[in-house]
């Protein structure tokens, strides 16, 4: 079974890696040469960082609607202008605790 979290991508230019951060995964990001190599390593970067979690509960995985009604999902991109880019990041593990 998989779970989508909704992951950013930040694409600050040609010479900057392209970076991906999980608002629903506190400290969860990761980054790639290319948007195509940012959302691979962001499925991995987000399963290794639900692993870490050691069988407790996942956090909920929003939908776009729900970020966008967040004030601080809001404020959080601010500083970003138009150079984010939303998608579903499958996470795929054996167990899951979703809560």
């Amino acid at each position: 079974m998989d779970t989508h979290y909704i992951a950013l991508l930040e694409d600050e230019g040609p010479n900057v890696a392209v970076g991906v951060w999980f608002p629903d995964l506190p400290g969860c990001f990761s980054a790639g040469d290319s948007f195509e190599d940012a959302m691979r390593n962001a499925s991995e970067a987000a399963e290794l960082w639900l692993e870490a979690l050691d069988g407790k509960p996942w956090p909920k995985a929003r939908s776009l609607s729900e970020l966008k009604a967040d004030p601080q999902f809001i404020e959080d991109l601010k500083d970003f202008n138009d150079s984010v880019i939303y998608f579903a990041a499958p996470v795929r593990l054996m167990t899951q605790k979703a809560a």
